[in-house]
């Protein structure tokens, strides 16, 4: 499956973006879909993942209550929406996907397929 990412941008502190990952290739519903986040100079980190149909979500604790993903497999995407945005929130965000019945991962070294990230900077 290939994704790409969009959506990213330069926002003030406390303001939103909402990013998309559309897919194209083999069958979007069969994997369960995580967003990523690396700052200059740090790790990947997990930020969010969703289940296969979409029902099941999960978030790191540094974005609960305020972040959302979601899943529309009829348009084959993903998206974050991300809301009270902070400066720490900057950096290149990727999706990913992972195949596997548990849908929960924050692991990005158990992720089949990366998008090519897009960029997110929060100015304060």
């Amino acid at each position: 499956v290939q994704l790409q990412a969009s959506g990213g941008g330069l926002v003030q502190a406390g303001g939103s973006l909402r990013l998309s990952c559309a897919a194209s290739g083999r069958s979007f519903s069969s994997y369960n879909m995580g967003w990523f986040r690396q700052a200059p100079g740090k790790e990947r980190e997990f930020v969010s993942v969703i289940s296969r149909v979409g029902g099941l979500t999960g978030y790191a604790d540094s974005v609960k209550g305020r972040f959302t993903i979601s899943k529309d497999n009829a348009k084959n995407t993903v998206y974050l929406q991300m809301n009270s945005l902070k400066p720490e929130d900057t950096g290149v965000y990727y999706c990913a996907a992972r195949s596997g019945l548990y849908y929960y991962n924050s692991n990005p070294a158990q992720y089949d397929y990366w998008g090519q990230g897009t960029q997110v900077t929060v100015s304060s």
